[in-house]
């Protein structure tokens, strides 16, 4: 789960408490609490269902024989780039329309084309149509019987980006609650903004969730001419493919998962299992400093280190160096064990970390992470697709208390994962229109699921639920290695998704592919 706010490094999420209930009270709530979220998952899957049924079919099909016109990328005259209208709201078919745009990179031998591979970017907030124009991404095989083609998502980019006034942007709290009055204040304040945001937006706003984003996909689809799709997702990516193997079971060719997200997790397990991974993956760097000689700090206590930083941040007398105008918040921090992480390049946090302390400050120290006020007059909030796919509201500051105190006991280093701790106040009051549940996939077409097993965002742990939610068509690849994402990482991961996509040839359930070891200390993705 990638994704680039305007004013904030790449992602964010966060965690929740409770009373000091007597017995029966607890067990009251408890049992209420098991019926709305059982509630909830049902409605959630008859919904999906009832979707299938009436949008499944026909409205897709209808927008995507519509085409789409190809002409050469303004960026990069190689790629093509086109637009294609679908419905802003897909109940209603022949009503107002967004355009979303479109980039393509053809088969680089049209004699062996297979068709098109369509791509999902993470984020939420990511461009695919930016990844495209960088670079196909994948390899020479693929290229060669594939047109790569990917798209901004509705809400992002090109796509009628989600912006919100930079003057109501810029006045959110802190992301960190520590009372009823800031639970209270982030109430008072998301209102506002999700005012603002759907004034500036448009329509758009309100229909932003992965399930629509399926649909449009299968547009796509059919406007490519394909019969079924090929596709490849990543991260938050993975959440529209999911969604359309749900709605579009018999219209899937081949399909890869690339470090999942897990859809039938409530607020409280979402933020725990990221606080665990994202402690999972400090551990790993901790223990690679201290057997490494080439790690700066190796001999030193790196957790004493860390510890002692992020008590100064809490202080706010933590400065980022070449930047001493700006202290360094503790939740801001902690977005560098996560994006140096994800790599992972655990050189460079090496040298972050020493010159943090004081050390010397290396060329390629990256910028200070975590949020940031934003410039000009327009925020991009592509947070608010996440609120429109996950219910992450809270109904006081003591749930929001026992999550976080649930979460600092999964990550004693990293207290929680500042990316969707982050998130989490940015969602209260926001419509959920597709909510959490458990995936139903009901089609032939064998489905590959990929997951890295030390990730700091998107943890192992979904990837290999998401799977089991699939059922006995869905296979895993277990990469025993670190980062974020598969795809590439080793030849053993991508041999065994490239024949997938390429032959459909299936690998053994529960491949498992070794680590690079080259790749432990500085990633060359």
């Amino acid at each position: 789960m990638r994704r680039v706010e305007v004013g904030r490094v790449p992602c964010a999420r966060p965690g929740p408490p409770i009373d000091d209930w007597s017995k029966v009270r607890r067990g009251l709530s408890t049992l209420a609490t098991a019926f709305v979220v059982m509630a909830a998952f049902l409605t959630a899957a008859m919904s999906a269902a009832a979707n299938a049924a009436a949008l499944g079919g026909k409205a897709t099909e209808i927008v995507g024989k519509r085409g789409i016109a190809w002409a050469p990328c303004a960026e990069e005259p190689t790629v093509e780039c086109g637009t294609l209208a679908v419905p802003i709201d897909w109940s209603k078919p022949n009503g107002p329309t967004v355009d979303l745009t479109l980039a393509r990179r053809k088969a680089t031998d049209p004699s062996a084309r297979i068709g098109s591979l369509l791509t999902n970017p993470g984020g939420p907030g990511n461009s695919g149509v930016n990844d495209i124009l960088r670079s196909s991404g994948f390899s020479k095989d693929v290229r060669r019987r594939f047109d790569i083609v990917s798209y901004d998502p509705r809400g992002v980019g090109r796509s009628g980006s989600v912006t919100c006034s930079a003057s109501v942007y810029n006045r959110m709290p802190y992301e960190v609650m520590t009372s009823q009055a800031d639970h209270d204040k982030w109430i008072a304040f998301d209102k506002r903004l999700h005012a603002d945001c759907r004034k500036l937006t448009g329509p758009l706003y309100d229909h932003i969730d992965s399930a629509n984003v399926a649909r449009d996909m299968d547009a796509i689809r059919a406007a490519l001419g394909d019969d079924k799709l090929t596709s490849y997702g990543v991260s938050y990516g993975t959440l529209a493919q999911q969604m359309y193997a749900e709605l579009f079971p018999n219209r899937v060719r081949a399909m890869v998962l690339d470090s999942n997200m897990d859809h039938s997790l409530n607020a409280k397990a979402f933020q725990v299992s990221e606080a665990a991974a994202v402690q999972d993956s400090f551990d790993e760097f901790v223990a690679w400093c201290a057997r490494d000689s080439g790690c700066v700090l190796h001999g030193r206590d790196v957790r004493a280190l860390w510890k002692g930083l992020l008590v100064k941040a809490d202080r706010g007398k933590l400065s980022w160096p070449g930047v001493p105008d700006r202290p360094v918040s503790a939740h801001n921090l902690l977005w560098l064990g996560v994006v140096m992480n994800e790599g992972p390049d655990w050189e460079q946090e090496a040298k972050a970390l020493r010159a943090l302390d004081g050390g010397p400050v290396p060329d390629d120290m990256p910028g200070p992470p975590g949020n940031g006020p934003v410039g000009g007059e327009f925020a991009e909030f592509p947070t608010a697709i996440l609120c429109e796919d996950f219910n992450l509201s809270l109904r006081s500051y003591n749930v929001y208390a026992d999550v976080m105190r649930s979460a600092n006991a999964a990550a004693p280093d990293m207290r929680y994962n500042p990316m969707p701790m982050g998130d989490m106040p940015r969602c209260q009051g926001h419509p959920v229109n597709n909510p959490q549940h458990r995936l139903r996939y009901t089609g032939s077409a064998p489905l590959l699921v990929g997951a890295s097993m030390h990730d700091p965002s998107t943890p192992y742990a979904w990837s290999a639920d998401v799977a089991r939610q699939l059922g006995p068509k869905a296979v895993l690849i277990n990469y025993e290695g670190w980062g974020h994402g598969v795809y590439g990482r080793t030849e053993c991961t991508t041999v065994a998704m490239d024949k997938y996509l390429i032959s459909l040839t299936v690998p053994q359930q529960g491949l498992r592919c070794p680590a690079d070891q080259r790749l432990a200390a500085k990633a060359e993705r």
